[in-house]
């Protein structure tokens, strides 16, 4: 089995033929030129005319002026700016942010209601926009770049509706621009408001009982706190002895049994002095000493007393002695009682605090987004425009009659490289024949029967992709005749007939074969079993 030669792959573009198709189909680029310009014409004469309005408006930062005070607010109560929506945000993206925002519905809503209101109203209407259409049809919101200032362009083939329409949209921005603000105020009021008057009655409830609990057991605080309810026995009876200051004890009688103890001041003072006088009288005297056990004895009673009221803070005990325990449970209820009342009374400073100053913040004016140029209706329309239009459908016509004409010369099937001829072929030619320039024509032809073709006594001329008739093909034998008088000639395109000759010459032209003629031709010539001779490029003529 013969295998066919490979074929130059696909993907590779050769300008010089790309330029070649172009050139050779070039009445279907006219034909897509023309036909754009066509399409271009006629929808340029069916299109409304477009009608644009525009204005700028500076994007104010949320941060300045009242939003300073917000911020500190914020800072100083995160929990409220949670709660309330008063915390800051934003980064490098706050005014990419803001224009999204700006194309949502929750501003330009109103607007878009205005626009289908009015369309509802035109008897040419038949269909109902929809927002995000509308927005990307009709609307166009761009920041300008380093800069907070926004250009709002609005497009409509109506007329009249697109100066009532930018006047809305400033409007609507404008009215956006301090929303936000008053929004996070009237959030913080109405929680602050609600807060401080849970924490007013909480506030007076806790204070409330602790004043009950105080006066049920007598509790005496001084400089808002108490003494230590965990009391240690053995710490007493270590005790200071700057806490005796004002307690005497005076002993009479020297040795006798009679003696009495005169103390001012705090339990723990009282001990303390007692505990003194026995260091000092034990110096003197053994425990046996009546005075001795009059202050031992007094000692513990004291010791009893310290212990069943928390270091004398409980004055009003009851009707029953307390014991230890439970004048250490009386006292940490108390101290929890205060602490809770201390934190209600600071927690409701903190929050009216608060709301005074939201009040205040709500008092002052927001001054709204600065418009740089008012709403204006451009004079002329912006759409269509005749010559753009045209220009672009030529342009498109253009492009599209070239891919079809290149699409036509690649389905035609005709081969007119002559890199592909010498693979298809398997040569380069013996010569390539200029009819058209009698002079070199014939040069060429003379070189050719003097080498190649020398001794020649029969040749068959074998046109592949060409006509028996074409004209080159007769000019060509005939002046091969003139070259070889004594050689048998003949224009033959069947291989069994040419065959008889002793020599074969193949003659075709660019174009002038298909890729089917030429895999059946080197078919028919491996059946054959013998070479041609050679093959020759004619030039001219029709492809």
């Amino acid at each position: 089995m013969t295998l066919t030669p490979s074929l130059p792959a696909d993907d590779e573009i050769d300008l010089r033929q790309l330029a070649a198709a172009l050139g050779r189909r070039w009445p279907w680029i006219l034909a897509g030129g023309v036909g754009g310009l066509l399409v271009a014409a006629i929808a340029t004469s069916l299109s409304k005319p477009v009608w644009e309005g525009e204005f700028q408006i500076v994007l104010a930062k949320r941060d300045t002026g009242a939003g300073g005070s917000l911020a500190s607010l914020a800072a100083s109560n995160p929990m409220l700016a949670n709660l309330a929506g008063l915390g800051s945000g934003g980064g490098g993206s706050e005014l990419e942010t803001e224009v999204k925002i700006l194309e949502s519905p929750s501003v330009l809503k109103p607007v878009f209601d205005l626009v289908k209101a009015r369309r509802a109203a035109t008897p040419q209407s038949n269909s109902e926009p929809r927002f995000a259409d509308w927005v990307k049809g009709n609307l166009t919101i761009k920041l300008e770049k380093g800069t907070s200032v926004l250009n709002i362009a609005y497009r409509d083939t109506d007329q009249s509706l697109v100066l009532p329409v930018m006047q809305q949209i400033s409007q609507a921005y404008q009215s956006y621009s301090g929303r936000d603000r008053s929004d996070s105020l009237r959030n913080g009021l109405v929680y602050a408001e609600r807060q401080a008057a849970r924490f007013r009655q909480q506030a007076a409830a806790s204070s409330k009982a602790l004043d009950a609990f105080r006066i049920r057991y007598g509790i005496a605080s001084t400089g808002g706190s108490i003494a230590s309810a965990g009391i240690d026995v053995s710490k007493l009876l270590s005790a200071a002895s700057g806490k005796d200051a004002g307690a005497a004890i005076q002993i009479q009688g020297g040795g006798s049994s009679t003696s009495s103890l005169s103390a001012q001041g705090d339990p723990l003072g009282q001990l303390a002095a007692i505990n003194q006088e026995l260091i000092r009288r034990r110096q003197t005297f053994t425990d046996q000493d009546p005075s001795i056990a009059a202050l031992l004895k007094e000692r513990d009673a004291l010791r009893r007393y310290i212990e069943t009221t928390g270091g004398g803070n409980l004055a009003l005990p009851g009707s029953r002695s307390l014991s230890k325990e439970e004048a250490q449970q009386i006292l940490l209820r108390y101290q929890e009682l205060e602490r809770t009342a201390k934190r209600d009374t600071a927690t409701l400073d903190s929050l009216e605090n608060t709301l005074l100053s939201l009040q205040l913040e709500q008092a002052r004016a927001t001054k709204p987004w600065e418009l740089i140029s008012k709403p204006t209706l451009l004079e002329k329309p912006v759409s269509p425009r005749p010559a753009r239009n045209l220009a672009l459908g030529l342009l498109a016509g253009l492009v599209f009659g070239s891919g079809a004409a290149l699409v036509a010369d690649r389905r035609s099937g005709r081969v007119f490289s002559e890199e592909e001829l010498e693979v298809l072929l398997r040569g380069k030619p013996l010569a390539h024949l200029q009819p058209s320039t009698p002079e070199a024509f014939a040069t060429t032809i003379a070189l050719l029967c003097q080498h190649q073709l020398q001794g020649c006594t029969s040749l068959a001329l074998v046109p592949v992709g060409l006509s028996g008739s074409d004209s080159r093909l007769q000019t060509l034998q005939q002046e091969l005749q003139s070259q070889l008088p004594g050689a048998t000639l003949m224009i033959c395109s069947n291989l069994l007939v040419a065959e008889r000759c002793s020599q074969q010459l193949l003659i075709t032209a660019a174009g002038a074969p298909s890729r089917r003629d030429l895999a059946e031709l080197r078919q028919q010539l491996d059946l054959q079993g013998s070479a041609p001779l050679g093959w020759l490029l004619v030039e001219g003529g029709d492809a």
